[in-house]
């Protein structure tokens, strides 16, 4: 299996917690709710996608020949396209995934060397 080393994915963007709790427009104060996102590191959300642009295919299958006939023959291999690059995109995103918990996993341990 490939390994990349950390500092790849060192982009010197500094990540901060520090979010504010309410919002001030005018004479009215929204609140922030602190809630975590739903999806991180985007996995889930390709995968829906790539299970739409299948469904999509195989639900224009049977008409290829009417859609053909009305110059609309694009529209399947559209499809099977957006199949295709949203698996490169699940890759991504798995390695993506992949380097953010060994990152996350590399913070948590606490140091083996001597301090001082």
């Amino acid at each position: 299996m490939l390994s990349i080393p950390e500092w790849a994915y060192d982009d010197g963007v500094e990540l901060r917690d520090d979010h504010p709790t309410q919002h001030e427009f005018g004479r009215r104060t929204y609140l922030v709710a602190d809630v975590e996102p739903l999806d991180v590191d985007g996995v889930r959300t390709v995968q829906v996608g790539i299970a739409l642009w299948v469904v999509g295919f195989f639900a224009m299958l049977p008409f290829y020949g009417r859609l053909r006939d009305a110059g609309h023959g694009w529209m399947i291999w559209t499809c099977a396209a957006g199949c295709g690059l949203g698996l490169l995109g699940l890759e991504y995103c798995r390695r993506r995934k992949r380097a953010r918990t060994a990152r996350e996993r590399l913070i948590d341990e606490p140091s083996d060397q001597p301090t001082g």
